[in-house]
């Protein structure tokens, strides 16, 4: 089934002839229909930049503020897409794909004047936090690979260390870990996400390998928290730690096993065969996160499962797969994209929600995924 995939996608995306094609090894046809996968995708993200200064990939979901998306979402949908032109081959229009970088750079760095951006919570409801996991994430790689644009540097640095206090700031207290849902109000403690604790996490750890003060003791507790949420089936919890109903059974977790188990190991407090157990689970129970993909409502369907999991899940699977001894990788490698390639738009798109605007957040997360071999090495957390 895969190999058909393989050549149907080569078929639809490169006008090769059949003498072209004939020597060509299977191996090295994959990789000119990831190249083109991903070369796509830039395009449609250039072409769908957007807001007042040409300067965003708003993520959009059934949550909003004022009948507005909120900040939140604006800011961790840009930067996402920031990372996916960041990850992307040296090719193409690469001037425009920079104006685009330094357009959505400016936003993101300038969001921290945003009243919604402020190191609170407005109600027991709020996704500021997103914007603080990816902007942070998106200025740091901003800086690693050496691409901060021009006249952004101070603003840049400004914003990290702004992102970096957020974070600490809306941790939850005594518990760890952090909820875009707190229900007991920002200063009490109370249930983490697991799947919003890892990304801050790894966002964190990141910024300590650059150089920046990070609190260890917030960092510490959010991977307390992360330990608390996973079962002895591997499953982590959606909220907390409990693992009751179908929510918290393998098949509704595997969205968020790849990204909490990589973060525990990253700090010393998992096994790579705890790693590959979360991989594993992702392959053999994707098919239910594919009945919830681009579906109306979010927790639904046999085991709850969200539909804005779908290429979150994907992105930290691949993420996983580089771990991973280097005779399994490339095994790991091909069912990962294999699998991204299966929901593949008509027009060269991933897209996860109802929603068209999110086709650049899919879009984005399934360039990331593909370009994940490219990528530098995760930071490692040492307590």
């Amino acid at each position: 089934m895969i190999d058909s995939l393989v050549v149907r996608v080569l078929t639809g995306l490169v006008a090769l002839s059949a003498t072209a094609v004939a020597p060509v090894t299977r191996a090295a046809a994959r990789a000119v229909v990831i190249d083109a996968a991903v070369a796509r995708g830039v395009e449609v993200l250039l072409a769908g930049q957007e807001g007042p200064g040409n300067d965003q990939w708003p993520y959009e979901g059934v949550y909003r503020v004022n009948q507005e998306l909120p900040i939140g979402y604006r800011v961790g949908g840009t930067a996402i897409g920031g990372l996916a032109l960041l990850s992307a081959p040296a090719d193409g229009d690469l001037a425009q794909r920079e104006e685009a970088l330094a357009r959505a750079a400016a936003f993101v760095a300038g969001s921290i004047e945003h009243p919604r951006m402020a190191h609170r919570f407005e109600a027991t409801y709020d996704v500021r936090g997103w914007g603080y996991v990816y902007g942070l994430s998106f200025l740091l790689s901003l800086h690693a690979s050496d691409r901060v644009p021009d006249g952004l540097a101070a603003g840049s640095e400004t914003a990290i260390r702004f992102f970096i206090a957020g974070l600490e700031a809306i941790a939850i207290p005594l518990t760890g870990g952090w909820n875009y849902a707190r229900r007991a109000g920002f200063t009490e403690p109370g249930p983490a996400a697991s799947f919003m604790t890892a990304p801050a996490l790894q966002a964190l750890f990141e910024a300590k390998r650059q150089g920046y003060e990070v609190n260890p003791e917030v960092v510490g507790l959010g991977l307390d928290a992360l330990e608390r949420a996973r079962s002895s089936t591997g499953a982590f919890a959606y909220s907390g730690t409990s693992r009751t109903g179908v929510r918290n059974m393998v098949p509704g977790a595997v969205g968020r096993m790849p990204a909490a188990e990589v973060t525990l190991y990253l700090a010393g407090r998992s096994e790579l065969s705890h790693v590959r157990g979360a991989i594993d689970a992702f392959v053999v129970h994707w098919q239910w996160l594919e009945q919830r993909r681009a579906k109306k409502g979010t927790h639904a369907g046999r085991y709850n499962i969200a539909p804005y999991y779908f290429y979150f899940a994907h992105h930290y699977a691949a993420q996983a797969v580089e771990l991973l001894p280097d005779p399994l990788r490339h095994e790991y490698r091909r069912r990962i994209r294999d699998l991204l390639f299966l929901t593949r738009g008509d027009d060269g798109t991933w897209n996860d929600r109802v929603f068209p605007r999110s086709a650049s957040y899919g879009t984005s997360m399934a360039i990331i995924s593909l370009m994940m071999p490219e990528s530098p090495p995760l930071a490692r957390w040492q307590e």
